[in-house]
């Protein structure tokens, strides 16, 4: 398929709310790093909390990737700007802070398989949640993808639901061809939330706005990026278990 049409397939998603789209059972947010929990599912966290269902959201690495080269911000400055931030982003959504997890992998090396499955089935079994919500696995990002063979390798070994969620997909070049079966899912109706969503993608101020002056390599979103996630429907793609 090529990454076009899978962009159009789905925009042409079904529009659900949230109750036909998750049901009553507890949701696991898993992200690639801190802000993808506040782009690709800010909407779904918010919708949760406030149905009295916040779920746990899981932040698979620390950051650190962002700014390399800083010597004003050194390695472990750098991961708790981006906890903070994290912290900060989610509570906008009104997600209470026992509910975020920070797993604390290190940046560009997230881990697909090994004891992170484990970590992630307790957690799951621990908070009895049905259902992991996890990066798109065509997210042309190492972790990303990372993140999503995780998701997929913890469903296989508790047979719960997986759920994706484009985040940097939107960015694949539209002819390029990708690996995808044909798309199903849904798109999450989440307009009354997008000032909560606005506020938490804001909260993450080291990834847009300049505020580590000293690392010119240093990643910032491009132009325009953030408006794509300001849409009143967010994009969910179930999973195989095949």
């Amino acid at each position: 398929m090529l990454a076009g049409a899978a962009w159009q397939s789905m925009t042409q998603l079904p529009a659900r709310d949230f109750a036909a789209s998750f049901g009553t059972a507890p949701i696991l947010v898993l992200a690639p790093h801190p802000d993808d929990e506040s782009l690709g599912c800010g909407g779904l966290i918010a919708e949760a909390c406030a149905q009295g269902m916040p779920p746990i959201v899981a932040i698979l690495t620390d950051g650190r990737g962002s700014h390399p080269n800083s010597r004003l911000f050194s390695t472990d400055r750098l991961i708790d700007l981006r906890s903070s931030e994290a912290l900060s982003a989610t509570a906008a959504l009104g997600l209470p802070s026992n509910r975020l997890v920070f797993l604390g992998y290190k940046d560009t090396s997230a881990p697909s398989d090994g004891p992170a499955i484990d970590r992630l089935v307790d957690l799951m079994a621990t908070h009895r949640c049905r259902t992991l919500v996890a990066a798109w696995r065509h997210d042309p990002h190492c972790d990303h993808e990372a993140a999503a063979l995780l998701a997929a390798a913890v469903c296989q070994r508790n047979g719960a639901r997986h759920i994706s969620y484009p985040v940097w997909g939107w960015k694949l070049p539209k002819d390029q061809v990708i690996d995808c079966a044909p798309i199903r899912g849904f798109r999450l109706d989440i307009a009354r939330h997008l000032d909560a969503k606005h506020r938490a993608i804001m909260a993450h101020r080291s990834q847009y706005a300049g505020i580590i002056p000293d690392d010119p390599t240093g990643f910032q979103m491009p132009s325009g990026f953030i408006d794509r996630f300001l849409a009143p429907t967010e994009i969910y793609i179930e999973e195989s278990m095949d």
